[in-house]
């Protein structure tokens, strides 16, 4: 039977089996991050934090030995040293707005990250994004204006925290950019493991709380279920298109919002899906719109 499901695995199509990777990754994620909300109500987010990266340190770390210490050689250090500071910043904003604020509305923020590249490509890097991708971007960014709702007594500042990650989160993605033209993956992954590691370790010393044994268990559990979540999710964006498998990840809000209400009874307001429904199909339009875009 094994080998029948191989056969028929094997037979699917890339963007098929990439799909499937971004779905089931996406979900372990979520999962990851209802366990971070869990475990924020009575651990400090730093040291919550601290040990999510102190575990993908741990698995990079056998690797680099497998393939021999020669390949931390790097003449970007201080490039590597950045890319890890932003993405510390962009986890530590994004696990303190899970534990504040609903999990639907912090995976929300975080999925407006191909908007807010659009601000930067245009502001930042000079790019020609066209009068219609940068329409669409202001669009979608207004999906996040009606999640934090400032013109009213809702108003959510947990909001404003969660969209920061999300601009740490979009800046990860260019210093890797930037470091994918002379470093190799295993370089790249390493450096971040062990500066995010660093980073958080500062904070975490100063606030740390005695786990008990049951939440020593679930900070472990964190920790793998982020590399596995992440390690498939990045799978199935390279085995697939990405304009086809990416808008799959978006199931990652449906995965938020259901465990919200289940777990940490969290019912979502109208604001919160008229915001979801407009970052969606901007980001969506974004995405897709990049296969018919000439390589820079």
């Amino acid at each position: 039977m094994i080998v029948s499901l191989k056969t028929h695995w094997a037979a699917l199509s890339p963007n098929i089996r990439g799909a499937a990777f971004v779905i089931v990754g996406g979900f372990i994620l979520i999962v990851m991050a209802s366990l971070v909300k869990h475990l924020g109500q009575r651990l400090p987010s730093f040291e919550v934090l601290f040990v999510r990266f102190l575990a993908g340190l741990l698995v990079i770390l056998p690797v680099v030995w497998r393939v021999g210490f020669g390949v931390l050689k790097t003449k970007k250090i201080h490039l590597h040293a950045t890319r890890g500071f932003v993405g510390f910043m962009g986890n530590m904003c994004f696990f303190f707005a899970l534990v504040n604020m609903a999990i639907g509305d912090t995976v929300t923020i975080q999925f407006s990250r191909p908007i807010l590249m659009v601000g930067i490509a245009l502001l930042v890097l000079r790019e020609n994004v066209g009068w219609n991708r940068a329409l669409v971007a202001l669009v979608g960014f207004s999906g996040v204006i009606l999640i934090t709702r400032p013109f009213g007594e809702g108003f959510e500042p947990w909001a404003i925290v969660a969209l920061g990650g999300t601009f740490f989160g979009t800046l990860v993605v260019l210093t890797i950019k930037l470091l994918s033209r002379t470093e190799q993956t295993i370089t790249i992954m390493f450096y971040f493991a062990f500066f995010t590691t660093l980073y958080a370790f500062i904070p975490a010393l100063f606030v740390w709380v005695p786990p008990t044994p049951e939440e020593w268990g679930l900070l472990v559990l964190t920790g793998t279920l982020g590399i596995i979540g992440q390690s498939m999710f990045t799978h199935g964006v390279g085995l697939g298109e990405t304009s086809f498998v990416m808008p799959f990840d978006y199931l990652r809000l449906v995965y938020a919002f259901a465990i919200g209400v289940i777990f940490f009874a969290e019912l979502p307001g109208a604001w919160s899906f008229i915001g979801a429904a407009v970052i969606i199909a901007s980001s969506v339009y974004l995405v897709r719109s990049e296969r018919g875009r000439p390589a820079a």
